[in-house]
């Protein structure tokens, strides 16, 4: 069990063998007990990042967590990304660094070395908060350790994609507030993808009331059925 700001943590392997955290206080994983690392890539890279036609991306992911999706960004894609990543409550960077999200990724993509994913997820957990950071040439990354609930810290219209990742409605609601979903629209530009694992209809409503255009997609193999795209007209 690993303990930070007084809450305890543990890893379990989830069923594509990749590891998650369980949070126990909130009875909630940090990602899906199906498949971590499946889910990272369907449900982020597939189809959000590799979706947008654009090569050069300036992408927003709320919720940084492990940082899986992160460097499952930056070993996967072709594009140029300037990455920005929300978290309100950094895990502690030997814990990140210990889960095997390298070595998971590189077993999927051929052409891959775990040794790159490895020094690759090092310095992203290393890079400076509030600092842009390039950890590769295509990749660049600043996190930013803030509660977005009170404005996302990004300049309107200026992100091409979204990795919407945070707790579940249940367990965390005031991040799916409506003014929070205001927020994420006004930071996007014209054509912007935003994918979540969340394809609750309520959470469907709510993105079409702001006035997103959205459509259910496939889920990862042996995950949820369906997952949410969105898109700023």
């Amino acid at each position: 069990m690993n303990v930070f700001d007084g809450v305890n943590v543990v890893v379990e392997q989830t069923l594509d063998n990749s590891p998650t955290l369980y949070r126990i206080d909130i009875d909630e994983h940090y990602h899906s007990t199906k498949g971590a690392v499946t889910e990272a890539v369907h449900v982020y890279v597939k189809s959000g990042l590799e979706y947008h036609r654009n090569m050069n991306l300036r992408v927003c992911e709320i919720g940084f967590g492990t940082g899986l999706n992160a460097l499952a960004t930056a070993l996967l894609t072709r594009k140029k990304v300037e990455y920005h990543a929300f978290e309100l409550y950094p895990l502690p960077i030997s814990l990140c660094e210990s889960l095997s999200y390298p070595r998971d990724i590189c077993a999927i993509q051929a052409g891959i070395e775990e040794a790159v994913g490895i020094a690759l997820l090092s310095d992203i957990h290393n890079a400076p908060w509030d600092n842009l950071s390039r950890v590769s040439t295509r990749f660049s990354i600043e996190k930013h350790q803030c509660n977005i609930t009170q404005g996302i810290p990004l300049d309107t219209a200026t992100v091409d994609v979204v990795y919407f990742d945070a707790f579940a409605p249940e367990k965390q609601p005031e991040m799916w507030s409506e003014s929070v979903m205001r927020e994420v629209y006004r930071i996007m530009a014209p054509g912007g993808v935003l994918t979540t694992y969340c394809a609750k209809g309520s959470i469907r409503r709510l993105f079409q009331k702001i006035g997103f255009k959205t459509e259910r997609i496939q889920g990862p193999p042996r995950g949820k059925r369906e997952i949410l795209r969105v898109v700023k007209p």
